[in-house]
């Protein structure tokens, strides 16, 4: 059974940092490595948005909202990926969702929170 697990979200001031984590416990190395792997985050509206992809060749995309801020990265052999956040503003509050997906499982991470409050 493959479970993600979130870590790493907190309280900050704004214009500081946050790393936060993603390890998929249960998944094999061979199906990790060519996963897909997304951060979601969900402020206090109903739409879920996608923050972050990295694909199994490392390619990377990001939103708009926080291109050149945030940073997606993983370590196939922690079997962790990675969402190094800053210049933390206000408006990045929210819980934030990692998610996977490969030929074999989809799966959500049960969300952490963060939050940019001076």
């Amino acid at each position: 059974q493959v479970r993600l697990v979130e870590s790493g979200g907190g309280l900050v001031q704004p214009g500081g940092s946050l790393r936060l984590s993603c390890k998929a416990s249960g998944m094999i190395l061979s199906e990790f490595s060519i996963a897909d792997m997304e951060w979601y985050r969900q402020g206090p509206g109903p739409q879920r948005e996608l923050v972050a992809r990295i694909n199994g060749g490392r390619v990377t995309d990001y939103s708009d909202s926080v291109k050149g801020r945030f940073t997606i990265s993983k370590d196939n052999g922690k079997r962790t990926a990675y969402l190094q956040m800053n210049s933390l503003e206000p408006e990045d509050t929210a819980v934030y969702y990692c998610h996977v997906k490969t030929w074999a499982h989809d799966e959500w991470g049960q969300g952490t929170q963060v939050t940019i409050q001076g």
